[in-house]
């Protein structure tokens, strides 16, 4: 008999989270081909779409059925499919539990981490789950130095009532592993990039991956930034600029907000190019753009005898549809590595990543060799 496998949405509510609910109920329903879902491709022994039950945390109480609304306003979702997930939607949704807000919190975060995890837990012995993947698609926060390196030293100050020593990201983390649980961090937020939460994980013998989901500008950035490379040709400067609606595009307006995302996007270029180069990249929020994201790239460089020539690029998509597979991908990913007894940070999955824990690899053949390498080490189909 299949195992029955746990995805634990965190921003279950948002876009990216609706998305990934939604498309996981018309696979299920044979409604639609599995476009856009990498784990087809590989050769690996994973579990099937109709294995996982749906559940989260969200600080937001709209209805997924709500959200479907602008996501088929947006282009997001077929008109055609509401009917074969309808049902569905509203059993995730009955699943859905009261996320941690810092802001309407009392208490200590121990406290906090400790009703997280028993949630999970309990979702967990109802449906009668072999195991729980717990995945972070909440909004981005800004960057934050968490001080505690050590699991003891921060236990010891997660315990005091009113000290915020976590960002909500890494408390979810330190929950998702105290309740047993493999994590993925889908966002450039601190999440589980804490040396104390690695401790914890692989105390517990879990696995984790992350982190910033690579699903746009970043990706073409990872495929063409090693054809310069390998070339030879010397990159002088590569400007981007990205315009987001939606709820990202919100969220990153904020300037501190922002500051984590395009960490993340730059860290990965100046390792794709071995070199930092000039790098300017902008994000603007145009509300009217809904969940279109569209961004261009110039990029200046050098050929023989000095020769200056540029290329320049449109990527334009919807940020969910691109999402929303990569979601679904990593749960069952991960649900195999914990079963196999994999611990700590998954480095082959930095094919998913703008930011990969656990590797330093950013270009995109290489990590997709490295991926299909990986998931055959799990088992065969």
């Amino acid at each position: 008999m299949t195992e029955r496998v746990g995805l634990w949405l965190n921003g279950a509510r948002g876009s990216v989270a609706t998305t990934a609910v939604s498309g996981l109920l018309a696979l299920r329903a044979g409604f639609v081909p599995p476009v856009g879902c990498v784990t087809e491709l590989l050769d690996a022994r994973l579990a099937p779409w109709d294995a996982f039950v749906v559940g989260g945390h969200d600080i937001v109480t709209t209805p997924l059925a709500k959200r479907v609304e602008s996501l088929l306003r947006d282009g997001v979702l077929p008109y055609d499919v509401t009917g074969c997930i309808a049902s569905g939607l509203d059993a995730a949704d009955a699943e859905i539990r009261p996320g941690y807000d810092p802001a309407a919190s009392s208490g200590s975060q121990a406290d906090a981490a400790r009703r997280l995890a028993e949630d999970i837990a309990d979702f967990r012995a109802r449906h009668d789950l072999a195991r729980v993947v717990v995945v972070n698609v909440a909004s981005t926060e800004p960057p934050v130095r968490v001080e505690h390196d050590s699991l003891a030293a921060l236990e010891e100050a997660l315990a005091v009532p009113g000290n915020a020593v976590l960002p909500p990201s890494s408390l979810v983390a330190y929950a998702a592993f105290q309740a047993g649980c493999a994590f993925v961090d889908f966002t450039p937020s601190t999440g589980v990039a804490v040396p104390a939460l690695d401790e914890l994980a692989v105390w517990k013998g879990l696995p984790y991956a992350g982190r910033d989901g690579k699903t746009g500008e970043t990706l073409v950035r990872a495929a063409l930034a090693p054809m310069f490379t390998s070339r030879a040709l010397r990159v002088l400067s590569w400007t981007g600029t990205n315009l987001l609606g939606g709820g990202d595009g919100a969220t990153l307006e904020d300037p501190a907000h922002a500051d984590s995302k395009l960490a993340s996007k730059a860290r990965g270029l100046a390792a794709l190019l071995g070199e930092d180069v000039t790098a300017p990249l902008h994000i603007d929020h145009v509300p009217d753009l809904g969940e279109r994201k569209t961004a261009w790239d110039h990029v200046s460089f050098e050929g023989f005898l000095g020769a200056r020539m540029s290329l320049q690029l449109t990527w334009s998509g919807l940020d969910s549809s691109l999402a929303a597979p990569l979601v679904l991908d990593l749960a069952r990913l991960m649900a195999a590595a914990h079963a196999a007894g994999r611990t700590g940070a998954q480095g082959a999955l930095a094919f998913f990543f703008k930011d990969p824990l656990g590797s330093d690899e950013h270009r995109l053949a290489e990590q997709a060799r490295e991926l299909h390498d990986w998931a055959r080490s799990l088992g065969t189909r």
